[in-house]
């Protein structure tokens, strides 16, 4: 790697949307590592992209492990010496789907809130002084429009009636998260922006989207490869302003 190449970490990348995210960061050139928890996993998802000539590199993270996001962060720290890219992929939805909202667990609810937003914060915090070793560094917290309290308080919104609680809300406060950093932020060159990244064609929902993988990578990836007129303590889709 030349210094003067950027670097990008997303995580839960061996799959769906991660993985074509890290597909289309490598696209432009930008040294693209691909995170996941299992490392045989993990490299070989690596491998498939390397065969395809792109700019990518395994490495292990399992993001509600905090040894292993500790560990991560010194690999990358004396790997590369800093991070341009992080974006936060991974996320769960654990909540039953016949259930009303107070009838899920308060497991479910725990469990969703330690993937969705205490690792999410987790992850950031150990990576934001090699984001902030960055020229220009871009955090990207992938969200989802079910988070957006406006569109589910509006009976005509799409999402009015699609109430799975633990993991609505999950994203509801990495969107407050995303506002808290960005104007912690505010007077640095990085960039902190949340995104939906649509209701993609996933293992998650069974496959039943309405958009296929590539085009949910778009929103990452965008806000992932802002110049310095972008954004920043937004919520979009492909480049459309969502309600908080």
């Amino acid at each position: 790697m030349n210094e003067s190449q950027k670097v990008a970490l997303v995580t839960g990348a061996t799959r769906g949307i991660g993985f074509e995210t890290v597909r289309q960061i490598a696209a432009t050139g930008v040294r693209t590592l691909l995170a996941g928890r299992d490392a045989a996993r993990t490299a070989e998802a690596a491998k498939k992209l390397r065969d395809e000539g792109l700019p990518v590199d395994p490495i292990v993270l399992d993001v509600a492990d905090p040894a292993s996001v500790a560990a991560a962060a010194r690999e990358v720290t004396e790997t590369y010496g800093r991070l341009d890219i992080l974006v936060n992929n991974a996320g769960i939805l654990l909540d039953a789907l016949d259930k009303a909202p107070s009838e899920q667990t308060v497991d479910t609810w725990r469990d969703t809130f330690d993937t969705n937003l205490f690792a999410v914060v987790e992850v950031t915090k150990a990576f934001l002084p090699l984001i902030k070793a960055s020229p220009a560094g871009r955090i990207v917290n992938v969200s989802s429009q079910l988070g957006s309290l406006a569109l589910h308080n509006d009976p005509s919104s799409s999402i009015y009636g699609f109430k799975i609680p633990a993991y609505n809300v999950s994203k509801t406060a990495v969107n407050a998260w995303t506002v808290h950093l960005a104007y912690e932020l505010r007077d640095t060159p990085i960039k902190v922006n949340a995104i939906h990244p649509g209701y993609v064609q996933t293992d998650m929902n069974g496959g039943n989207g309405e958009i296929d993988v590539p085009t949910g990578a778009k929103s990452s990836v965008e806000m992932a490869l802002l110049d310095a007129n972008g954004p920043t303590g937004t919520f979009t889709y492909l480049g459309k302003t969502l309600p908080w």
